[in-house]
């Protein structure tokens, strides 16, 4: 019994070592070496042009690296998408990381980033029709032209976007940017159609575009806009485009731009003064006490305003400051007067970049 066990034991441990000198196991296919499909599909449309961009597969369905990337073909269609037959255009394969001109195979391709595609889309297949829609998806094929099916589907409207406006103008005023245009001459607003102008600031050297405001098309071609948000003694440049919003029933509003007007250049320098100030008075006090005059007026409502200004004469002569520093408040005391004269008072408002206004209305007051 002794040996028939020793024999067992021999026999296993001969066993174990035979797989653990590395047997080959059970053969794996080759792989098909198709490109994983697109799951992130995105579409913006901005005038007859739509804006595609996705994420190119790294891995193939397999999830091995890819290394022999084929062209991607777009699709297009009116209704949703099931297979790319008829692309309408293509995008070449790119560029592998780390992969050597002689394809080395010990070459590991990383992520290769984003890759997008425009298409302009034909006026003939555009309609007044707020159902009316464009789908697109995508097909990533191998080097051998084979692919794993196609991309997410995405949509974008398919009514016509109309053009933007003409004589576009900007123009610096004391009140702010004035901008102006010519709108388009569009017949009425189809049902769940709507249109707006939409105007964008730049600052200079900025990458980031501002929303000034929006103006509804109207029957009248001229439109203003003022912008009050900028700051002074910067640049800016503005453009305009015209939105079309569509309502379907039961589907929430969606929207797309139309094309930009030209840039408009814009510096907003301050020449402005602050309105003049009103409502000078002056009166007279000093009895048992120092003579002194008093002047009240209404305050000025300018949001840049820094102070004023209070000047003094008398009959005959010139006007003289008789204040060292801007008087911060609307209302000024002047100690220094002598009995038996007349006095005749104005005063201006000056802002912080040293703009200052008219002098106002006269006030006089005679001390006893």
């Amino acid at each position: 019994m002794r040996q028939f066990l020793t024999h067992l034991f021999v026999l296993l441990a001969g066993t174990v070592a035979l797989v653990g000198c590395g047997v080959p196991g059970i053969p794996k296919p080759p792989s098909l070496d198709l490109p994983q499909t697109v799951t992130d599909l995105r579409a913006v449309r901005k005038g007859d042009r739509v804006y595609l961009d996705w994420t190119v597969p790294s891995e193939t369905t397999d999830r091995l690296a890819v290394r022999h990337l084929g062209l991607t073909n777009i699709c297009r269609a009116p209704a949703p998408i099931s297979e790319c037959a008829n692309p309408v255009g293509e995008v070449p394969a790119p560029q592998l990381a780390g992969a050597s001109p002689q394809r080395n195979k010990s070459a590991k391709p990383t992520t290769m980033g984003r890759a997008s595609y425009i298409d302009h889309l034909p006026r003939t297949l555009l309609v007044e029709n707020v159902d009316a829609e464009m789908f697109y998806a995508i097909s990533v094929l191998n080097g051998r032209g084979r692919s794993a099916g196609i991309s997410n589907t995405v949509r974008v409207p398919a009514v016509p976007a109309l053009p933007p406006p003409s004589d576009f103008q900007a123009r610096v005023t004391a009140e702010g940017v004035l901008l102006s245009w010519i709108g388009t001459s569009h017949a009425a607003e189809t049902t769940g159609l709507r249109y707006v102008y939409r105007v964008y600031r730049r600052p200079e050297g900025g990458n980031t575009d501002t929303v000034v405001g929006e103006v509804p098309l109207n029957e009248t071609p001229a439109a203003q806009l003022l912008d009050h948000s900028f700051e002074w003694e910067k640049t800016y440049f503005y453009r305009a485009n015209a939105v079309t919003l569509i309502h379907a029933e039961g589907k929430p509003e969606t929207q797309f731009e139309g094309d930009d007007t030209r840039a408009v250049e814009v510096f907003a320098h301050d020449v402005f003064p602050p309105a003049v100030p009103s409502g000078l008075q002056a009166v007279f006090s000093g009895a048992g006490q120092q003579p002194f005059i008093d002047l009240i007026w209404a305050p000025d409502a300018d949001a840049d305003l820094a102070g004023y200004n209070v000047f003094r004469h008398e009959a005959g002569a010139e006007p003289v400051k008789v204040n060292t520093e801007l008087v911060k408040t609307p209302a000024f005391r002047d100690m220094n007067v002598e009995s038996g004269k007349t006095y005749v008072y104005s005063v201006s408002a000056a802002d912080v970049r040293g703009n200052e206004s008219a002098r106002s209305s006269e006030a006089s007051e005679a001390v006893p």
